[in-house]
């Protein structure tokens, strides 16, 4: 199972939300509530500075999807985002060229402690 990887909505709400949004005014209503229970598997891992593209689901790289798949670009104020679908299930979300987007779990980690440092009551 992949419960042990984070909700997307957790790690980058705003991404969900307009996901979301960009899905209900495609008319992609079944899609736009599943997007709210997507897990972060894993990062693009390209290397390239523009992609921000993360993996929702398993899947050996570079290989097709196969039966069942389709590609789904959306129309976003900022950059590109497309979805790869297959059987009603987002596997991957492509972000390209857009602003960096800000991890929740980033902002919530405690700020490291100084060496010496006590801690007060």
């Amino acid at each position: 199972m992949e419960q042990h990887h984070p909700l997307v909505r957790d790690v980058f709400p705003d991404l969900v939300t307009e996901l979301a949004t960009l899905l209900e005014g495609a008319g992609e209503h079944d899609l736009a509530i599943g997007v709210r229970d997507v897990r972060l598997v894993g990062e693009c891992g390209c290397g390239d500075d523009l992609c921000q593209s993360i993996r929702t689901a398993d899947h050996p790289r570079g290989q097709p999807y196969g039966a069942g798949h389709r590609c789904l670009p959306l129309s976003p104020a900022d950059g590109m985002l497309t979805l790869d679908v297959v059987d009603g299930r987002i596997m991957y979300i492509e972000v390209l060229d857009r602003p960096p987007m800000l991890e929740r779990a980033a902002e919530a980690a405690p700020a490291p402690r100084r060496p010496g440092a006590t801690e007060r009551p």
